[in-house]
């Protein structure tokens, strides 16, 4: 009886190992299992993130909006300086932080709201890194007022010396100056007649077009225009303009605005010899 409760006892305690193994083993497979599980669901969440597009609703200082793709979406903070036109429920603005400028160009915005962008007003804009003939620019953008912001006004930058070099670039869109330039002649296609100034660039216009010019520094000629969107013939830099004399020295302000190189839009001169 003993001998056979014994080996009761014995048949009993191998069950017992033998579904404790079981069970040991079902753990670590499990536990296995989760833990590549948790690595594959990081490795996904990592190259979801690498994947995301870095300006994708980052707010960008103005070197990361230079650095971002062309056509990629971008989000800025800036300041109104001057507004260009306003037509069908989109604007065009000259813009500027301390760290650089912006050209904000057909961006959507109701009359009543284009009234608010006074010069200073500080807005947020989303919209589409652009480039046009070498102008850099945001396009199809919206924006928001940012309510209770300081004001910012920038100072023209005197680039006289930049002019020719390839820093000038590294100023578009700015508030900038020129001073000391020689008012060159210009002249319409097809005749050598010489003008301080034409209407359009190739004289085809009437007053109220833009006006354009030529001037010089340091033996090389530049071409400046009056876009008359943004200062028209009401203005008194436009009147200046036509008033221009070849030979004489001016200074000028304006926007560095890009077009097959340089091509400022001026918004203001002044004759100082």
């Amino acid at each position: 009886m003993k001998k056979i409760l014994s080996l009761l006892v014995a048949f009993g305690m191998i069950a017992s190992l033998t579904a404790c193994a079981g069970q040991s083993s079902s753990t670590a497979s499990d536990s296995t299992t989760s833990e590549a599980t948790s690595e594959a669901t990081a490795t996904e969440e990592t190259a979801s993130e690498e994947a995301a597009p870095a300006t994708a609703g980052t707010m960008l200082t103005h070197d990361e909006y230079m650095a971002a793709d062309v056509d990629t979406e971008v989000t800025i903070q800036t300041y109104v300086q001057a507004k260009q036109s306003w037509w069908e429920d989109k604007a065009t603005v000259y813009a500027q932080s301390e760290d650089g400028a912006y050209f904000l160009y057909d961006m959507a915005c109701s009359e009543e709201d284009y009234d608010k962008l006074t010069p200073g007003t500080c807005i947020q804009v989303t919209g589409y890194k652009s480039e046009w003939s070498g102008e850099v620019e945001i396009t199809d953008g919206t924006f928001t007022i940012v309510e209770d912001a300081e004001p910012f006004i920038a100072e023209p930058l005197d680039v006289t010396d930049l002019l020719g070099s390839d820093e000038l670039i590294d100023h578009q869109n700015e508030l900038v100056s020129f001073k000391g330039l020689t008012v060159e002649p210009s002249t319409m296609e097809g005749s050598d007649e010489e003008h301080a100034f034409l209407y359009n660039w190739d004289g085809s216009g009437t007053d109220g077009d833009d006006l354009y010019f030529n001037a010089s520094y340091n033996g090389q000629t530049y071409t400046f225009t009056i876009e008359s969107y943004l200062c028209d013939n009401t203005t008194d830099v436009y009147a200046a303009v036509k008033n221009l004399e070849v030979g004489q020295t001016i200074d000028m302000e304006g926007f560095l605005y890009w077009y097959e190189g340089v091509n400022p839009h001026i918004t203001s001169v002044t004759v100082v010899g």
